[in-house]
C-alpha cells in the first residue's frame, strides 16, 4: 500500500520576518476548524531539544544512532546524523503520520506553495517573490508595493491566510 504524499504549503521569509508567529497562529486555525496538522521546521544551526543530564540527553551523547522518549501524552525521536547529510525534505516529509496539511516553516528554497512572511524587523529585507516562483502570497506587516500580481495579506490576518491556503492546496470541508 502508497500513501499518497499530504497536501504541504509553506512559510518563508528572512530570519525574524514573523513566520513561526504565522505558523503557529496556522495551526491554531486549521485545529479549531477541525483538521489534522503537523509542522516541519527547518533549522540553519545546530538545536536541541532534550536538556543536559536527562536520561535522553545521556543516550544520545553515549552515542544512540536515534532516542525515543515515550510517555502516556506523547513521543519523540531524535535522530543523530553523525556526520551523515542533512535528509533531503521529501525524505522529512515521508517520516510523519498521515495528517491534513503539513506547514513547512523554512526551507524557502523547496519547490513547494508557500507564503512569504515579511516584517520591517527582519534581518533582511529582500524580497523573495520575484525570484521564487512557487511564492502563493506575501504576508507583511507593512504596505508592500512590489507584490506584482501577487495577493498580499496583512501579517496578522490568519483567518484570510488559512482561507487562502485551504483554497491554494485544495484542502476541502471537514464533514461533520
Amino acid at each position: 500500500m502508497t500513501l499518497s504524499r499530504p497536501k504541504i504549503f509553506g512559510i518563508a521569509g528572512w530570519k525574524n520576518s514573523g513566520k513561526t508567529g504565522l505558523a503557529v497562529r496556522l495551526v491554531t486555525e486549521f485545529t479549531r476548524r477541525g483538521y489534522r496538522i503537523s509542522t516541519i521546521k527547518h533549522a540553519h544551526h545546530d538545536f536541541d531539544i532534550d536538556k543536559v543530564g536527562a536520561d535522553s540527553f545521556r543516550h544520545r551523547e553515549a552515542g544512540a544512532h536515534e532516542v525515543t522518549i515515550v510517555s502516556g501524552t506523547r513521543y519523540a525521536i531524535m535522530h543523530e546524523l553523525r556526520g551523515a547529510p542533512e535528509p533531503d525534505f521529501e525524505e522529512i516529509l515521508a517520516r510523519l503520520a498521515p495528517c491534513d496539511l503539513v506547514l513547512i516553516e523554512g526551507y524557502k528554497h523547496e519547490p513547494i506553495p508557500k507564503i512569504e512572511a515579511r516584517r520591517l524587523d527582519a534581518a533582511k529585507r529582500e524580497p523573495l517573490a520575484p525570484q521564487d516562483r512557487y511564492i502563493a502570497a506575501i504576508a507583511a506587516d507593512h504596505p508592500v508595493e512590489d507584490a506584482g500580481s501577487l495577493t498580499v495579506f496583512d501579517l496578522d490576518d490568519t483567518v484570510a491566510i488559512a482561507d487562502f491556503i485551504a483554497a491554494t492546496i485544495g484542502l476541502g470541508e471537514l464533514e461533520k
